[in-house]
């Protein structure tokens, strides 16, 4: 409680803010009315390009006041889901590793799907991924890292907007009822391929992944530079996809009758 109270003093007093990774000039956001929704806001707050935040980038980016925003962060400290550092910067806590975990562990079907995006790695040489839908985003579930030392890098739990493209993205859509310009090409070939559509020199290919019992569970991708990644490369990687798949007991196409 000292501690709490010393970094609420320090706050309140401060007049002249030190230089900032977030933006002050970015327009400061109408902060939700209820508590819990408030502590959401904050975990929201961090990302890979903002691990660590002081109190008033957290206030900036949320909206709330310091005072607000400290106490909040004093709760979410107390439950392990934020971590203080000494200097009084803030970043995402052991709880949310844990909580990350228990999220993990609620698709059984992980410990099928690895040995296929290892299995899909070691034969085409490139990066695999496995994304599932939340909301208007995909989330990176599974990945294997190519080895070549020129490739995409993908980290587990990294979140995309499906508006940004990719042909995970694509596949996604397409699976979950929402519109996408590949639509035809999904349903004719099985798959998706993309070009550089999101990020310069990346080409992919992505193909659905079903369970034996129908269940759409998301999309696998392979990701590689796009001088590497031809057409007819492509086209190839998306054999040795649906063949892992199946191998798993799993399945690249929609059941008979599927709807999406």
């Amino acid at each position: 409680m000292q501690a709490l109270q010393r970094e609420r003093t320090k706050a309140m007093k401060r007049t002249s803010p030190a230089p900032s990774r977030v933006s002050a000039s970015d327009p400061a956001p109408t902060p939700p009315a209820g508590v819990l929704e408030r502590g959401i806001t904050i975990l929201n707050c961090f990302g890979e390009d903002r691990l660590r935040l002081q109190l008033r980038e957290i206030a900036h980016l949320t909206g709330l006041d310091k005072a607000t925003a400290l106490r909040l962060l004093g709760v979410l400290v107390g439950t392990r889901m934020v971590h203080r550092f000494d200097n009084g910067d803030y970043a995402p806590g052991p709880a949310l590793l844990y909580m990350g975990m228990l999220y993990r562990k609620t698709f059984d079907m992980g410990a099928r799907l690895q040995p296929v995006l290892q299995a899909v790695m070691r034969e085409t040489g490139e990066t695999v991924a496995f994304y599932v839908l939340d909301g208007e985003e995909r989330v990176c579930l599974y990945r294997e890292n190519s080895s070549n030392e020129v490739r995409h890098h993908v980290e587990v739990g990294t979140r995309i907007p499906l508006a940004a493209g990719g042909s995970s993205s694509h596949v996604l859509r397409h699976f979950s009822g929402r519109d996408t310009p590949l639509s035809e090409a999904i349903a004719r070939d099985g798959f998706a391929i993309t070009r550089e559509e999101r990020l310069p020199q990346i080409a992919s290919v992505a193909l659905p992944a079903f369970d034996s019992d129908g269940c759409f569970l998301g999309a696998m991708v392979v990701i590689g530079i796009a001088s590497r990644q031809s057409a007819a490369a492509q086209r190839r990687a998306a054999l040795v996809v649906r063949k892992a798949l199946h191998a798993q007991g799993f399945s690249s196409q929609p059941p008979l009758g599927w709807v999406r």
